[in-house]
């Protein structure tokens, strides 16, 4: 059986495993000092010469000149601090047709990516045309009296409790600027989705009026998200080469706040050994405080949508096997593997520069990178940036699993589900009151027809 056409509901056995033992990683670390001395100076062109910025950056548009101007922007503070942190951000307003005035407010917040938001961008990336649609999702809320307001952040990658002040401004900013007295809608995309849901349930906790009806999330995830584990030590890896000053280091996102708080694996460094799904103290306090807040807020009727598939089939990437080689003899090595799904000690890759050998193993980690869900083009990246050949199917692997986005209800520390259930069958048990998946597995907050249209059916009345 193919791995990306798995639609039963029974457990695999690497799950089943997981249930009983801690994911982990170990690396084995080496050093070859006639290597590390004859190669220095030629490791460092190489470091010299990759193109500047973090990995694993999210989809974002591009704005077009001529394109539909904010009647409004907001400058946004937070409500409150968060470790002494008073996070800062930006609304942009966008009056429904015919609105000389805030009537019906739509906040949606921008999800995870590294420093500021952009706003033009986040409007054409979710008002761009699409396969089946005549006109934008945005342009269509707008025709049908629904103003859209649209959050950004200063710093996308901080915490997320802190960024969730900014939420609770944007949203007392809109109760006192509407005309009327019609409820809110509010939810965001990725990230920006749990930044809301935890604005929301920290407002109704401190008995606050969000004056909120409906909850949207889209792509967002819930219990977690996923980026190989072999790519996050690549990008220590290779920003510890030597090179010159004033570039963004690789792992800048990763090793972020909200990366620590997102991710169900996540490490700290290239040389780290130990448990991944609990590595992090920022998401182990995250998940107790949305279990202090009561997971979700209780008030709004809660909606998601997921770009994953929700039948329970997969992508056809076949756990543990390579994705991509690359090699400059004496100068710079670099192997990836998928995930492989379980087990002990399976091998997910090799680095070696400047006399520096690391050699990645995992143990009881789900083979997470071809099941059902959003996907992002980690593998891509990387392998674009190291200038190494890569099939193209191999470029995108799952970044939100569909049980995820659709806040199934298992812990997202330990992981023990199915990553293949078949969501959308009876008795899948969700925190959400109703979710819509999409027809195939596609790439990260995409614009989909599918989900467009159950959007506007339940939001437009």
């Amino acid at each position: 059986m193919r791995y990306g056409a798995l639609v039963n509901d029974t457990y695999t056995e690497a799950v089943a495993d997981l249930m009983t033992q801690e994911a982990r990683i170990d690396v084995e670390l080496t050093w070859n000092q006639a290597e590390e001395e004859s190669s220095t100076e030629k490791v460092a062109e190489f470091a010299k010469d990759l193109p500047p910025g973090p990995w694993f950056g999210t989809p974002t548009g591009v704005a077009r000149a001529g394109g539909r101007q904010p009647n409004h922007t907001w400058p946004l503070r937070s409500a409150r601090p968060y470790r002494r942190e008073i996070a800062l951000g930006e609304a942009a307003v966008y009056l429904a047709d015919g609105h000389d005035e805030l009537e019906r407010p739509f906040i949606f917040a921008d999800g995870f990516n590294y420093g500021p938001s952009d706003l033009p961008g986040l409007f054409a990336h979710f008002n761009a045309p699409y396969p089946g649609g005549e006109v934008g999702f945005l342009d269509q809320l707008l025709a049908a009296g629904i103003d859209v307001i649209l959050v950004g952040f200063e710093q996308r990658h901080t915490h997320i409790q802190a960024n969730a002040g900014v939420v609770i401004s944007a949203i007392n900013e809109a109760v006192q600027r509407r005309r009327g007295d019609a409820e809110l809608i509010v939810g965001g995309v990725s990230m920006g989705g749990i930044i809301t849901r935890y604005a929301l349930a920290e407002m109704e906790k401190q008995n606050q009026d969000h004056q909120t009806a409906t909850y949207l999330s889209w792509d967002s995830p819930h219990n977690g998200a996923w980026i190989p584990l072999v790519l996050q030590q690549m990008a220590y890896f290779f920003e510890s080469l030597p090179t010159g000053p004033g570039k963004i280091k690789k792992a800048e996102l990763i090793r972020s706040p909200a990366a620590q708080q997102l991710l169900y694996a996540w490490i700290p460094d290239a040389k780290y050994e130990g448990p991944v799904a609990t590595s992090s103290e920022l998401r182990t306090q995250f998940l107790d405080e949305l279990r202090e807040l009561g997971q979700f807020p209780e008030r709004p009727h809660k909606l998601g949508v997921a770009n994953g598939a929700g039948n329970g089939t997969g992508r056809d990437l076949p756990p543990g096997m390579e994705v991509f080689k690359y090699q400059i003899p004496l100068v710079v090595y670099a192997q990836a593997n998928f995930q492989p799904d379980g087990g002990e000690r399976k091998r997910i890759g090799e680095m070696r520069a400047a006399g520096q050998v690391r050699r990645g193993f995992t143990s009881h980690v789900p083979g997470l990178d071809g099941v059902p869900g959003g996907t992002l083009d980690s593998f891509g990246q990387i392998a674009e940036e190291l200038g190494a050949d890569i099939p193209e199917t191999y470029k995108f692997s799952c970044f939100v699993p569909s049980v995820s986005a659709v806040a199934l209800d298992y812990d997202p520390a330990e992981w023990d589900v199915d990553p293949y259930k078949n969501v959308e069958a009876n008795g899948a048990k969700t925190a959400l009151d109703e979710f819509k998946c999409d027809s195939e597995n596609t790439m990260h907050s995409q614009v989909t027809k599918p989900l467009v249209d159950w959007i506007v059916e339940r939001i437009v009345h």
